[in-house]
């Protein structure tokens, strides 16, 4: 494709970031992967950190190759990463400290430590976020707890995306879609609950001005041109968090409904399941049922759940990689296809699995003390796992129907899952609705189609879903043989009993 405008994404998930470069020629997108690096914890003397200063090193390799195949043709950049996770300057912009990873084990506890001062029911009326001792707000309740040295001399607060597109810029702001993963923003007036933080004794002077996914933050800073090549391009905000740019990225049509035809799972490590809607859905409902609102692109929300994800298959890969049984994804999905089908069911989202040391052993414990059939190979740990997170997927379809009013028509698959075939079968099939799955790159895709819109390149939301839909493949799973599906499915409802 001869593409005369080119737009970078720097695309950094919890095991491995990216920069792609989307070359748009005014009716398609094609993607160019330029640059891949690892990502994850480190441990530190029982603590977990994100290197920093590694990321940025990696991302300015990436804008360096980048700079080296398109030069001129590049119009812009923009960062997206995971939720929750910040970074904080003190005087004269000084980095305190590294990042925390949001799996550190400062937070346990911290969730009961703030009900004792704002009950749960009021921090869900100022915030609308779902809880997880994971949030940001837990976080700094944390470091309150340990008399960290650090927040007292907090000037400024930086989600990790933000941290990045200061970096680039020397703009310190906090975009929307991200600001709303801290369970301290109030997503009906878009802007900080500072009354929520003061309730604890926390600083708010820190937080910086909320901005909206689109913003131009201005041009890369010159030091930073010249280490990498670039020309001195626009800085845009994408949604930087990576799950509203991939929402962005559905192929869909029609604009935000209270009562939306089609909902998104965004599959991966987790899979985020939700709608977007144009208002916070904010009653005893959602924070009953433990939904979220998020913020989205072109001013939505996204409500969604958390939902385990394919974290469980991973952890199974990498406990049978250290017996000597090295499993691609495709021999995976070969071997679970091998087994009967749902014989053994789990809940994905039961604690145990949060961090355990051997996960097909505990999947085969939840079994045992369900009184089910305890999976005796591998192929039938997965088989256990992918039947578990469809039937997870129904649950919170059912959910998400009570909360929005509506029936859902669609589900749509995004994100690397998207190439377990299997699973998405199995989606369809549980939740009795087609799967639409793909792209693959959604979030990579999402983030580059932002910045076409901040450069006036594309029109609209509409329009970019438009050009996903002409420049990506999707694949269409019929529903068949959903009443296999049912005395499963009431299994599950019974786990959560």
């Amino acid at each position: 494709m001869a593409a005369a405008r080119v737009y970078l994404a720097v695309d950094i998930g919890a095991s491995s970031g990216r920069v792609v470069a989307g070359l748009f020629n005014g009716t398609q997108l094609e993607l160019r992967e330029i640059h891949r690096f690892p990502n994850g914890p480190v441990h530190v003397v029982g603590r977990l950190y994100w290197d920093l200063f590694e990321l940025w090193a990696q991302i300015q390799n990436g804008l360096r190759l980048a700079a080296e195949q398109y030069g001129p043709q590049i119009r812009s950049v923009g960062v997206d990463t995971w939720g929750v996770d910040f970074g904080l300057l003190g005087k004269d912009d000084e980095l305190l400290g590294m990042p925390r990873h949001y799996r550190d084990p400062r937070t346990q506890g911290a969730m009961d430590q703030a009900f004792r001062v704002v009950p749960r029911r009021e921090i869900f009326q100022a915030t609308g976020l779902q809880f997880m001792e994971l949030n940001t707000l837990y976080q700094l309740l944390a470091m309150q707890r340990e008399g960290s040295p650090l927040l007292p001399q907090a000037e400024s607060f930086l989600m990790m995306p933000d941290l990045f597109h200061w970096l680039m810029t020397g703009i310190k702001t906090n975009e929307f879609t991200n600001a709303t993963t801290t369970q301290f923003l109030d997503p009906q007036t878009g802007d900080w609950a500072r009354d929520l933080l003061t309730r604890f004794n926390l600083p708010t002077h820190m937080l910086g001005p909320v901005t909206p996914p689109g913003t131009n933050l201005g041009k890369l800073r010159e030091e930073v041109a010249a280490a990498t090549g670039l020309s001195r391009v626009d800085v845009i905000l994408p949604g930087t968090h990576d799950t509203a740019s991939a929402v962005l990225a559905v192929p869909s049509s029609g604009s935000p409904s209270k009562n939306p035809a089609w909902c998104y799972i965004s599959s991966g490590t987790w899979s985020l399941m939700g709608a977007e809607i144009p208002e916070p859905v904010i009653n005893d409902a959602c924070q009953q049922l433990n939904f979220t609102n998020e913020g989205g692109v072109g001013h939505t929300i996204r409500l969604l759940k958390n939902i385990a994800g394919l974290w469980l298959v991973q952890e199974c890969r990498r406990i049978w990689s250290q017996q000597g049984r090295d499993y691609n994804w495709t021999g995976l999905t070969q071997l679970a296809a091998a087994e009967p089908p749902l014989l053994s069911i789990v809940d994905p989202d039961d604690p145990t699995f949060v961090a355990p040391r051997d996960m097909p052993q505990t999947i085969r414990d939840f079994c045992h003390r369900t009184s089910q059939v305890v999976p005796d190979s591998d192929g039938a740990v997965i088989r256990c796992v992918s039947e578990s997170l469809a039937l997870r997927y129904r649950l919170v379809l059912q959910w998400l129907e009570q909360l929005t009013g509506g029936q859902i028509q669609t589900i749509h698959i995004v994100g690397g899952g998207t190439q377990n075939r299997q699973l998405c079968q199995m989606a369809a099939d549980a939740c009795a609705r087609p799967v639409v799955a793909g792209p693959v790159e959604a979030t990579a895709i999402g983030n580059l189609m932002m910045q076409a819109i901040a450069a006036g390149d594309v029109e609209s939301i509409e329009a970019a879903r438009d050009i996903v839909r002409r420049s990506f493949d999707v694949q269409r799973y019929e529903p068949r043989n959903c009443w296999l599906w049912d005395e499963p499915f009431a299994r599950l409802q019974s786990f959560l009993q």
